[in-house]
């Protein structure tokens, strides 16, 4: 019997993913089959699978063994954890290997459980899933690098396009290339030649999947001082990711600025993922590259979902996941989102769809904080969703959350609000976030959280005055501190005074 944890969600099983890739063998474990998947575990070894299978067509024995151990520990760990469904993927290095058959006959007596060996085609298709999965209406072209292939599928919200496979991985690059840069360039080159059907992600967003890419970003992040140590929706001009990545290809690794980000299994593949993003760049042409932290993984896991989970706003169902395990009253936070649009609609608060979509989210986390001593309640919540394990939202949007609820409870004062959360938002997501943290102050105190309260008042404009109307049973609640919070949001939305009034029969 499973012990009751409050931190985590009741009557839902864990399910499990075994990566079995070219580079790395992982075991990630899932609290549950969900829009939003939530990682419970996660645990990889590089055991490079895929290295010497182009020169002898074999896995190699020492990372055959190496990749069982850790699966004997994963399988272990899986039967500790209480998953109830364990997926088992495969991709480039066993597919090609000639012990390949051999190598999956001694995983599933391992683990107990099917291989399922992707084709490419699988493959695209899995990572296209695993965008569609993280991002909410992806446009673009979705490149996922492992250390046997690289996977170039066009999606547009919820169609995926044209795709195909090339043998362009990182460890097969290097090992084709006989360890020359200049020669692995050639290769990619040549590859993507005759790809006409690339062109289409002109204009578009590129969408980065896999870990040598993931590092490359790691090390973009550091090098420039970006702000949120997010990898996920981390965004690049492509003009800029170029010229990065002629820099990678072509230095000495060890001599680079905050080459220690990067561990040192990682770096040997760094120049090799920089030649083949290069060259996608120069074909693709597209206007930023954006990187997913969602993948093949991910994208099995959206393929398991109903379809009417599939059509499910992620950041929303994460968002009330957060409030059920940390709000006073997960009913109240819905009722928030009901009563500000109410209130922007009558303050004449334009908003567009995204906007309209972030403010419902950050009404599901205005209470997150409530357990912090009163002085660090703001701070913390802001540090809690920026680096929160959201997806469906890019930074700037992260940050307008973060910074709605600062503001929800720290008032509109600017010393203890971090600089480089602010500077992620536009000056319009800012005003709103502004606007949202006052609205939220004042909806706080008519109702302390509780349901069944603020949606039967109401507030409006009468002329210069901002209006908040009581039903008369609630005519206790008025008094100096929420007419001071009224009074202060009536002055951020240009009216010169605040009103409280109780509702006549």
């Amino acid at each position: 019997m499973r012990e009751y944890a409050p931190g985590r969600l009741q009557d839902v099983r864990p399910v499990a993913v075994v990566d079995i890739g070219s580079n790395s063998v992982r075991l990630v474990v899932y609290e549950s089959l969900s829009r939003a998947p939530t990682t419970l575990f996660n645990e990889k070894i590089l055991a490079g699978l895929g290295r010497g299978v182009g020169a002898s067509g074999r896995l190699a024995d020492e990372s055959v063994a190496m990749a069982k151990a850790a699966l004997v520990r994963f399988r272990k760990l899986c039967d500790q954890i209480g998953v109830f469904d364990i997926r088992v993927l495969a991709t480039a290095a066993v597919r090609d290997a000639e012990n390949g058959a051999d190598f999956i006959q001694e995983v599933e007596a391992i683990l107990g459980e099917p291989v399922h060996v992707l084709s490419g085609k699988d493959e695209a298709r899995y990572s296209a899933h695993g965008v569609m999965s993280g991002f909410w209406r992806p446009d673009g072209l979705v490149g996922d690098l492992g250390g046997g292939s690289l996977e170039l599928v066009d999606v547009k919200g919820k169609e995926i396009g044209q795709g195909r496979t090339f043998p362009l991985g990182g460890i097969r690059l290097e090992e084709d290339s006989g360890g020359d840069v200049a020669v692995a360039a050639k290769i990619a080159s040549q590859a993507l030649a005759k790809a006409d059907w690339l062109e289409q992600g002109q204009g578009r967003d590129f969408y980065a999947v896999g870990g040598t890419w993931r590092s490359l970003a790691r090390l973009h992040m550091t090098q420039t001082g970006y702000s949120l140590n997010v990898i996920d929706h981390y965004a690049i001009p492509a003009t800029e990711a170029l010229e990065f990545c002629r820099v990678i290809a072509h230095s000495e690794l060890d001599t680079l600025d905050s080459i220690d980000v990067i561990s040192k299994q990682r770096r040997p593949l760094l120049p090799y993922g920089a030649v083949v993003l290069e060259q996608v760049l120069r074909k693709v042409r597209p206007t930023r590259i954006v990187l997913s932290a969602l993948g093949v993984r991910e994208g099995l896991l959206y393929e398991m979902l109903s379809s009417e989970d599939r059509d499910k706003d992620p950041l929303k169902v994460a968002c009330r996941e957060l409030a059920l395990l940390r709000s006073r009253s997960p009913a109240h936070c819905e009722e928030l989102i009901v009563w500000t649009d109410r209130v922007f609609e009558a303050l004449g608060i334009e908003e567009t769809e995204e906007e309209h979509r972030l403010r419902k989210a950050a009404c599901l986390l205005t209470d997150i904080g409530w357990r912090a001593h009163p002085d660090y309640r703001g701070t913390q919540s802001m540090s809690v969703i920026s680096n929160a394990a959201f997806i469906g939202i890019d930074h700037p949007g992260r940050a307008y959350l973060a910074l709605a609820v600062f503001y929800r409870y720290a008032g509109l004062v600017e010393e203890a609000l971090s600089p480089r959360i602010r500077e992620l938002a536009s000056s319009r997501l800012m005003e709103r976030a502004r606007i949202l943290g006052c609205v939220l102050r004042v909806a706080y105190l008519v109702s302390a959280a509780m349901p069944g309260i603020i949606l039967r008042t109401s507030l409006f404009q009468r002329g210069d005055d901002l209006v908040l109307s009581l039903p008369q049973d609630l005519a206790d609640l008025d008094g100096s501190r929420l007419r001071k919070r009224f009074f202060r949001l009536a002055k951020i939305v240009g009216l010169s005074n605040a009103l409280t009034e109780v509702a006549q029969k």
